[in-house]
């Protein structure tokens, strides 16, 4: 995973470099405009916070606070972060006695719900990209349709796995069927299992899912505005929908498990994207390092504090 990580990290280095190399340009923008970038990031992360109580009903604030900061902060460190920032976690809610089916059932449905609200995202663009009279570049109309379309197959085939029972029944049975082939030892009927575990996921939501997805789609909207802020504060004033298409790219392109959050693709992509949307270059290039920097850089130390204070209050 370090040799894959290193090759992926070297083919986007050009791009990764010509951000990093901006850094003295960040003299250039106004304090006040990071203090708005920051409060952005903190209502982002604030959005987690609530979504994990709703999950983790009658867990400590401070053990979720921490435990996801510190989490949130390792899975940007290590290549394929975020199997590695989920185990973090679970074992930071589990020494501050959370329950651990429930710490299991729940960060599950953290990642489900998280994972498709950014997808829902490019569907708040759809409008703009209809209409006659806003030019949208190709390959950011391409990414609204596309986008729309994985979140609608998601959103159906989430539906179905949550509402019936067959199709989960057939995928155990399925898996048990190639194990057995294989030779692998099976234990028990796993299309029960799947069964079981669907309905703690289910019930460690309960009546309280809308507020789930709000909060969930408010972590990306929060994070969004970040970088609205950040083009703000470059002076540019590119329509909003087609800003939002490229964070939507930037989204997932951090999502890619090669290199620690998504780092070098982000830069290259986001900004890329950004002067596809019509950001000039040189402001792209200056919004994208301002916005990474509260929404990648600094959380990162947060982590570290956040694990130094959860250690000191629960010593193992």
């Amino acid at each position: 995973m370090v040799g894959v990580a290193a090759l992926a990290l070297y083919a986007v280095l050009p791009g990764l470099i010509e951000v990093l190399q901006a850094w003295p340009r960040l003299a250039e923008i106004a304090p006040g405009w990071f203090a708005v970038m920051l409060m952005a990031e903190l209502a982002s992360f604030g959005c987690v916070w609530l979504l994990q109580r709703f999950v983790f009903v009658g867990a400590p604030w401070f053990a979720l606070v921490t435990s996801q900061l510190a989490s949130n902060a390792f899975s940007r460190v290590v290549p394929g972060g975020a199997a590695a920032g989920g185990a973090l976690q679970y074992r930071m809610l589990t020494v501050a006695g959370v329950d651990t089916a429930r710490s299991a059932a729940g960060l599950t449905a953290i990642s489900l719900i998280t994972t498709a609200s950014v997808l829902m995202l490019p569907l708040l663009s759809l409008p703009a990209v209809v209409d006659p009279q806003v030019v949208v570049p190709g390959g950011l109309e391409a990414a609204a349709w596309i986008g729309a379309g994985i979140f609608a197959a998601m959103f159906g085939l989430g539906l179905l796995l949550a509402t019936t029972t067959t199709p989960l029944l057939q995928l155990g049975h399925l898996i048990d069927r190639a194990r057995r082939r294989l030779g692998r030892p099976t234990d028990g009927d796993l299309g029960q299992r799947l069964l079981e575990e669907r309905s703690v996921v289910l019930g460690s939501l309960g009546r309280r899912w809308p507020w789930a997805v709000m909060t969930a789609v408010g972590k990306w909207l929060f994070d969004f505005y970040a970088l609205l802020a950040a083009l703000a504060a470059t002076g540019d004033e590119t329509r909003t929908s087609l800003v939002l298409l490229a964070y939507v790219a930037g989204a997932v392109l951090a999502m890619i498990p090669i290199t620690p959050g998504g780092l070098g693709f982000v830069e290259a992509g986001l900004t890329a994207t950004l002067v596809a949307a019509g950001v000039t270059p040189g402001r792209a290039v200056l919004a994208t390092l301002a916005y990474r920097l509260v929404s990648y850089w600094i959380p990162m130390v947060a982590g570290l504090g956040a694990w130094v204070g959860f250690r000191s209050t629960h010593p193992e």
